[in-house]
């Protein structure tokens, strides 16, 4: 108000449009930070580090009621016992803004920021992937985009677009859970884990090869400029060293153009297609962690049922998927035909199978489906007493009692499929 007013008499003008209100940050346990308690968290410290005695004695000294200074000190040495380490300022900043939900109040402690320095450390080492990867790379070679890569370039579309609602919204914890789960899951977890076989394997082109490459520096230098109001210095310093290969010679990040999601191509076919490939994986690992299969063995996989895009789909990726799940053999079992004891997985309609003599134990096997079977019982439980509730189906839309059903109706057939498999394996002890 003191702006606005001086502002107003000494300029007629006013000093700004646009008020963003926040949370009031708080201590840990949810009360006030303030002098007076000696709760108080010099942002400066988070940024630079501080040892216990130095924290201690910033927090007792010019007290207004020095009496309290034995309990702060208690207090202090209780919540710090080794001070506050160095996070650095950009993973300070981002906490915050991940923090930013609209009507509510911050408990701050160390886990928060210490999750957000995590991710800044997963930055910075996926990019020293990328920059290894790209040495010998040249803007005006000719490139072939894999679908993983136009899978990726999608992704990146979308993400454009929904930092640029979250900031037009003044969601900044949107913004900054948009920007975390996309480098974090989607390009680093997934992107460069499937870049590695296009990279490394020589039976790749070698336009297909410069493609991944271009992709995985064009993602990086965009991403590096979307995260670069909340995460100024990392994003700068990587910049540097990414832009060039890319033949951007400026002096810095902070004047480049925001992107712009139609700099990006959007690809729906190509989307489908990766995340089909990722469910396939990962309905492997799950079996292999479920039934204690090592990650480093290979395994045989039939798949079965699905329909003609599944098969599509599993021709187009099954050498990537054989590197990345360790498939030592992958082919199709006809409907119809009884496949050998096995553990199965579920992707729509296509079944994942890893036949299991001489790898698993049985046992624990049986018992991971029955506790599967009794959780989508417990589903289709919940599903049924919504069903027969009358105000529900009267008053619910006639689309959502339909799904409701049909999704009912999907969980008993897992649960048939779940119930056939037990009795599989069944036949592996009595064999």
């Amino acid at each position: 108000a003191r702006m606005i007013m001086m502002t107003l008499h000494f300029t007629g003008k006013k000093p700004f449009e646009t008020v963003y209100v926040h949370g009031l940050v708080k201590a840990a346990d949810g009360n006030k930070m303030s002098k007076t308690k000696g709760n108080g968290l010099d942002p400066l410290d988070f940024i630079d580090g501080i040892s216990l005695e130095e924290l201690v004695e910033k927090r007792t000294s010019n007290l207004t009621q020095p009496k309290m200074a034995p309990r702060i000190e208690k207090a202090t040495r209780k919540d710090f016992p080794d001070g506050i380490p160095s996070y650095g300022t950009d993973a300070l900043r981002f906490t915050f803004c991940a923090l930013a939900s609209t009507g509510r109040d911050i408990k701050f402690d160390l886990n928060r920021i210490d999750g957000y320095r995590n991710f800044c450390n997963k930055l910075w080492n996926a990019s020293k992937f990328v920059l290894m990867n790209t040495e010998d790379f040249d803007p005006s070679h000719d490139v072939e985009l894999t679908v993983i890569d136009k899978w990726m370039l999608s992704k990146t579309h979308q993400l454009v677009k929904d930092c640029q609602f979250a900031l037009d919204t003044y969601r900044f914890d949107i913004f900054a859970s948009t920007i975390y789960d996309f480098a974090w899951h989607e390009y680093c977890d997934w992107y460069l884990e499937l870049t590695k076989p296009l990279l490394w394997d020589d039976s790749v082109s070698a336009e297909q090869k410069q493609g991944t490459r271009q992709t995985l520096l064009t993602v990086l230098e965009a991403l590096l400029r979307i995260a670069h109001p909340v995460m100024p210095f990392i994003t700068e310093t990587i910049w540097h060293e990414v832009a060039p290969r890319l033949g951007v010679n400026h002096d810095t990040i902070m004047l480049q153009q925001y992107p712009q999601a139609p700099d990006f191509a959007e690809d729906a076919e190509a989307q489908a297609q990766v995340e089909w490939l990722k469910q396939v994986i990962s309905a492997i690992r799950n079996i292999r962690g479920e039934a204690n299969i090592k990650p480093n063995r290979e395994v045989p996989v039939l798949l079965q049922g699905g329909d003609s895009t599944d098969q599509v789909r599993a021709e187009a990726t099954a050498v990537m998927l054989k590197k990345l799940a360790n498939v030592a053999d992958l082919s199709w079992v006809e409907n119809g035909t009884e496949p050998p004891p096995h553990a199965l997985g579920l992707v729509g309609n296509l079944k994942i199978l890893i036949p299991l003599a001489g790898l698993i134990d049985v046992t624990e096997e049986t018992a991971r489906i029955d506790k599967e079977i009794e959780k989508v019982q417990q589903e289709i439980t919940r599903i049924e007493k919504k069903l027969g509730n009358e105000n529900f189906v009267a008053k619910a839309p006639a689309e959502v009692v339909d799904k409701e059903r049909a999704k009912a109706d999907a969980l008993q057939v897992k649960v048939d499929t779940l119930a056939s498999q037990r009795t599989k394996l069944k036949s592996l002890t009595d064999g």
